[in-house]
């Protein structure tokens, strides 16, 4: 839906009904990823697409009737080659499209999420695609500290289910992530869609998280490729132009020549709508040079970021404490500091090093304890506190059409 987004957003303010199609499984060689979608307006105006012209002409009548009877819908195309009339993918691929009709001001949390979407606000929605009698269509948007929406009028019947749901779509949204979520009445993880079970998909709308690598040195290449392989938007910052090059960082996608600090300040004054610094964003701060660092942490360790991590040797850390607090930082401040930074793995090489990074950042912000999964006997996933597993992200639906 992000690439439509704005105009449903002029559709939703002028007070137009429509109803959106979009893709939520694909299986073998679809045109489309989860995700896409198409959308038709009360007038008959449709945008967007989910097959790049195989079984848009049905999905057109599918909105159409799903605006007339207000009803959400879950259809499956699949391969047409034995009936040359029959409405299907001639690449072989099998196709999920789920249909849902939208009434501006009926559903606060399509509402919500309208509107996040267009203004660039990272949120997940999570809808119900299959499962429980008048469930079908029931939608929560979930933003990183709150949510809209609600899954039932009787809480008391599915309190369990919408915490669960709201726990597990804040997680997929936390990691950019779009994809299906089973779940039982009670609100726990299921493998596969059955009797008592809800399915939702969840699409998240957030921009990709940002790294920061402040100083262009050797491991510094490691740490950039390893934050692309976590699906991280890197740049590399150094103030020396020899060692800052689009050559030495080839994975990065931009490298700045800047004073580290500089850079940093630039970031905060970025205006709405551009990528700049948040509650996601990771700096690995790797010059260990008190000129560059104390400056750049100075500002760091004072922003609400994701994760703050500085290179450097035991001692190197004992007189970066010492130069953060003779300019004023408190304790509390420079404890948000992981110095030094990564896990103790026994790293050596700069990809090690990357590794041990990485690693102690995915603990960071998911909980972990660091420890062996072997070593404990709770759940594995630290930041779903009501449910144990992670719901699979793959299930079969129900319904098909030109099979």
């Amino acid at each position: 839906m992000q690439d439509i987004a704005e105009q449903l957003h002029a559709w939703h303010s002028s007070g137009r009904s429509f109803a959106v199609a979009t893709v939520v499984g694909v299986s073998g060689s679809a045109p489309r990823d989860p995700g896409a979608a198409l959308a038709v307006d009360s007038a008959g105006e449709a945008i967007g697409s989910v097959s790049g012209g195989c079984v848009e002409g049905a999905v057109y009548e599918l909105c159409q009737e799903a605006i007339s009877s207000g009803q959400s819908v879950l259809e499956r195309f699949g391969y047409s080659d034995e009936d040359a009339f029959a409405v299907g993918l001639t690449c072989g691929g099998i196709l999920d499209v789920f249909v849902q009709p939208i009434t501006p001001g009926a559903d606060p949390a399509l509402d919500a999420g309208i509107t996040y979407i267009a203004s660039g606000t990272p949120v997940a929605l999570a809808r119900v695609i299959d499962g429980r009698a008048g469930l079908l269509g029931a939608t929560v948007a979930v933003t990183a500290d709150s949510h809209h929406g609600s899954l039932s009028p009787a809480p008391t019947t599915t309190g369990a289910l919408e915490r669960a749901a709201v726990a597990e779509a804040r997680a997929l949204l936390d990691a950019g992530r779009t994809g299906r979520l089973v779940l039982g009445l009670d609100g726990r993880p299921c493998d596969e869609a059955g009797q008592g079970t809800v399915t939702f998909f969840v699409e998240s709308y957030v921009p990709a998280p940002r790294m920061i690598v402040f100083g262009a040195i050797d491991f510094a290449a490691a740490v950039v490729r390893i934050g692309k392989f976590l699906g991280y938007r890197v740049t590399v910052c150094d103030a020396r132009p020899v060692f800052a090059t689009a050559r030495r960082f080839p994975d990065a996608d931009e490298v700045v020549v800047d004073w580290p600090h500089r850079y940093l300040d630039s970031q905060l004054a970025l205006p709405d709508g551009k990528a700049g610094i948040d509650g996601r964003t990771v700096l690995c701060v790797l010059t260990h040079d008190a000129k560059f660092d104390i400056p750049l942490l100075e500002r760091a360790l004072r922003l609400p970021v994701g994760y703050v991590g500085a290179m450097g040797s035991r001692r190197t850390h004992r007189d970066r404490n010492a130069r953060l607090r003779e300019v004023g930082l408190t304790d509390a401040e420079i404890s948000r500091l992981r110095s030094p930074i990564g896990l103790d793995i026994g790293a050596r090489t700069p990809e090690e090093t990357a590794v041990s990074v990485a690693a102690e950042i995915v603990a960071h912000r998911r909980g972990g304890s660091c420890l062996p999964l072997s070593a404990g006997q709770g759940p594995i996933h630290h930041d779903l506190s009501r449910v144990d597993e992670p719901a699979t992200p793959e299930a079969p639906v129900a319904k098909s059409h030109a099979a």
